[in-house]
């Protein structure tokens, strides 16, 4: 057995014929190898590692470079993509092996952060990933935003197609990568598949010549269903406007979809609205994204409280080691050794310590999930130091 890294040539008859079989229906059709081909320019900035054996592809996974938001910081991210076996050689320690390998190339490539939608979320809890909270999905009738017809609004409107608006709307998710934690994005070697494809509509908000949100959607058909991606905006006034343009498909669609972050409260969007929110978790094919730290450099500098705890972190391949967490100048500042041997201590595992970077789990919570060992006097600690804070993984990762 080799592990090695495939070319982007290579990528037709290794990587992409394994991941085809694993997430799309098959057996493929034959077009879809000039598919395949055609997709080629948009994955050059990926690492896509294959498990051979006397030349035979049997596992493949791909880290995409991407950046995310940490708690105000924009750090490097290893977005990992693509993990699949081929059925008969499943079971046999290949991904295990590829992610070990894969995320070694990628933190020595100065990636502090991973993140990934799971096919098992406990099989990459070992792997030292936790749990982030998933986009909620939104479904009402355009008849409940009436109201918002008759809303004098500051700001106007601009709708186009994606093509023609793709740098508008990169801008605008370059800002929210900029201002919300969690925010994560993709090299514009690939977020320009959705310039190129040109398969969505566009509307922008804008106030004083500044975007201020933007949604991509498209229509089934007449009656049917206007089926949108993530609603994007920097204020509730920006909502309003997107909203606003969706109540103006009364009489075309009878539903209407998009996604939220898990933070947004579509129920209180308007009084007498009938709205239906869902955060559905399952496996397979409906999997809450997960994150981790591949770096105890993503903390450094982080905002803090004025908090101050030890860590013993266990039973990781990249972290490790005793590291005192000081607070105090409202900036994190990390010490490694034995300093601070008069701190409240806790002991934690890879997934317990992002789990509070990430500020999706409170410090007894990790210490109920078993991802680390948690005293009553370090968890005051933990908490001042890493207050709650709920990120938002993008969907379009």
């Amino acid at each position: 057995m080799t592990i090695r890294r495939v070319t982007d040539e290579e990528r037709q008859a290794t990587s992409f014929p394994l991941q085809a079989y694993a997430f799309e229906a098959s057996p493929k059709r034959p077009e879809r190898a000039e598919e395949f081909r055609r997709y080629l320019p948009y994955v050059a900035a990926s690492r896509t590692l294959v498990v051979e054996e006397d030349g035979e592809p049997l596992a493949t996974a791909s880290a995409i470079p991407m950046r995310q938001n940490l708690r105000g910081s924009v750090l490097p991210m290893a977005g990992i993509a693509g993990v699949a076996s081929h059925p008969l050689a499943r079971r046999r320690g290949h991904v295990r092996a590829l992610l070990h390998r894969l995320l070694d190339d990628m933190r020595d490539e100065g990636h502090l952060l991973s993140a990934l939608y799971p096919f098992r979320a406990s099989f990459y809890e070992q792997f030292g990933y936790v749990g982030l909270p998933k986009s909620r999905g939104v479904a009402f009738s355009p008849a409940g935003l009436a109201p918002l017809l008759r809303a004098e609004l500051p700001g106007e409107l601009g709708w186009e197609r994606i093509g023609t608006g793709y740098a508008e709307h990169r801008a605008f998710t370059e800002r929210c990568l900029a201002e919300r934690h969690g925010f994560v994005l993709f090299p514009e070697t690939r977020a320009v598949s959705l310039r190129d494809d040109d398969e969505r509509w566009l509307v922008s908000a804008r106030r004083d010549g500044t975007t201020v949100g933007v949604l991509t959607y498209t229509i089934d058909d007449f009656g049917g269903e206007l089926a949108a991606d993530d609603l994007l905006c920097a204020d509730p006034y920006a909502r309003a406007l997107l909203l606003q343009f969706l109540a103006r498909h009364v009489d075309q669609v009878d539903r209407v979809r998009l996604r939220v972050p898990a933070d947004e409260l579509p129920e209180l969007w308007l009084t007498d609205l009938d709205v239906h929110v869902e955060a559905r978790v399952a496996r397979p094919g409906s999997s809450a994204p997960m994150a981790r730290l591949l770096s105890l450099d993503a903390l450094a500098g982080l905002p803090a409280g004025p908090g101050r705890a030890r860590v013993e972190l266990t039973g990781d391949r990249w972290l490790g080691g005793s590291h005192l967490l000081d607070g105090a100048t409202g900036r994190l500042e990390l010490v490694a050794g034995t300093a601070g041997g008069d701190a409240p201590a806790a002991t934690l595992t890879a997934a317990g310590l992002s789990a509070l970077a990430y500020g999706v789990l409170d410090p007894a919570e990790v210490d109920v999930r078993g991802l680390g060992r948690v005293p009553p006097d370090a968890a005051a600690e933990l908490r001042r130091l890493f207050p709650r804070h709920l990120p938002y993984l993008y969907a379009s990762f």
